[in-house]
């Protein structure tokens, strides 16, 4: 027998090395897996960064070698027009002393013919001559330039351009082995996924961030631009659930245009689908996408209250309301979270229900609480984040409590809100008893 139980305990044992050895072995074949990604990632970005060196540099040669050429055939220009301007004027006086050295000459033949000619002729001739060089003005000769007041062309080379040059092609592009901004995190959120990023490097000075997206399926689309300014997260919406996007950040530094190299890209999806105004609802217009809604008929014996499409709201998530316009503010006006999106009524005012007025009135199960939030305004956002804290007994059955956090402006409001029943997920919804109103949530 005892025999028997130190083999059970040794097989007892053996089965947990065995199993010891295969976790151990997946953990190593993870790590390995992890480094191959590593050196992926290494070898892929290095491929990357030597074909963006080589073909910048291929058109900066390029382009460098255009503007040189082209600097050339305006210099020549210039020579050539100096050269044809200077030449002309000696041209014109070179045709002159041409003609005035053609007509000596036949003054000469003709003073020589009538020095041979004979006594009969003679006087004649000589006549005749004699006019003739008065004619001509032998005592009038046409001015040279001097070879100072003559353009003398000449080319002058600065050779500190070189100096300039090989200065500024040596402080030219910069290789960095990490860049200075990395995402940190990726949230899902309803419809969209909230990315979060951090500067890893303490002496780049951020003036602005760039986040883009793109598809992971699509190896072939390029990267659009979410988010330009100084915050450091950004919620994406709009992106089909269940469907992997990748996202990526870069920053530009203090004083410069130029955007740094891009973070690494990070996976992100969301498995919550957007969420949705109901449609139908008599006095509000929704958009294309059901996230926005328009308060467009006003009557001030009815206030009715336009719930979500389905109860899309869990706790653990943050709720928006942005107000995107505003009209005549009453007490009635409600913006909120239910238990139910079926009850009729004239405000989120009521029972199982937590709400905000536009007035910055809280309200829970329909009473008023002492706390206040400030005045909604244009571009205002109201956020509801909810959790669970325990079930309480109430009433030989189960209910429960949740934290309740109301955000306004710069001020919050906490409390908690005890319910009967357990619900999985709310309904939201709004009420506006003035119209004008237009509020998006996501």
């Amino acid at each position: 027998m005892k025999e028997k139980l130190e083999v059970d305990l040794l097989l007892q044992e053996a089965k947990e090395s065995i199993e010891a050895a295969q976790n151990y072995r997946s953990e190593l074949q993870q790590r390995l897996h992890g480094l191959n990604q590593a050196r992926k990632q290494v070898r892929g970005s290095s491929g990357q960064a030597r074909d963006a060196l080589r073909r910048h540099f291929t058109e900066l040669q390029a382009a460098t070698a255009r503007l040189l050429t082209e600097r050339l055939d305006a210099l020549l220009a210039e020579v050539d027009a100096i050269e044809a301007d200077s030449i002309k004027p000696l041209d014109d006086c070179q045709s002159v002393i041409e003609h005035g050295v053609g007509q000596a000459d036949e003054l000469l033949r003709d003073g020589e013919a009538a020095l041979r000619c004979g006594l009969g002729e003679k006087e004649d001739k000589l006549g005749s001559f004699t006019k003739k060089a008065l004619h001509i003005q032998l005592d009038s000769l046409p001015e040279v330039p001097a070879l100072a007041d003559v353009p003398s062309v000449s080319a002058q080379l600065d050779d500190s351009l070189l100096g300039l040059l090989r200065e500024g092609v040596s402080r030219h592009g910069s290789v960095s082995s990490r860049p200075p901004v990395q995402i940190e995190e990726l949230q899902e959120r309803p419809g969209g996924v909230l990315v979060r990023w951090c500067k890893v490097d303490e002496d780049f000075a951020a003036a602005d961030y760039r986040l883009q997206y793109r598809r992971s399926s699509s190896g072939g689309s390029q990267y659009e631009d979410a988010y330009i300014g100084r915050d450091c997260e950004f919620l994406v919406l709009h992106l089909d659930p269940h469907t992997d996007f990748l996202f990526r950040v870069c920053a530009r530094g203090e004083g410069r245009t130029e955007w740094s190299p891009w973070s690494v890209p990070q996976t992100g999806f969301t498995s919550l689908n957007a969420h949705e105004w109901r449609p139908g609802t008599d006095g509000y217009i929704l958009s294309s996408r059901r996230n926005i809604a328009l308060r467009n008929d006003s009557t001030h014996t009815r206030c009715p209250v336009l719930y979500s499409n389905a109860p899309s709201y869990y706790c653990g998530q943050t709720l928006t309301f942005k107000i995107t316009a505003v009209g005549l503010m009453d007490r009635l006006d409600s913006l909120g979270v239910c238990i139910d999106g079926d009850q009729q009524g004239a405000t989120l005012q009521r029972d199982r229900a937590v709400c905000v007025s536009t007035n910055g009135a809280v309200f829970v199960n329909g009473k008023e609480m002492t706390n206040q939030l400030p005045a909604v305004t244009v571009g205002s956002s109201v956020t509801f984040d909810m959790e669970l804290v325990h079930l309480i007994p109430h009433n030989n059955h189960d209910g429960f409590k949740l934290r309740v956090t109301i955000g306004s402006g710069n001020r919050e409001v906490v409390f908690d809100w005890l319910l009967e029943h357990t619900a999985d997920c709310l309904y939201f919804g709004c009420s506006f008893v003035h119209s004008g109103w237009k509020v998006l949530v996501f």
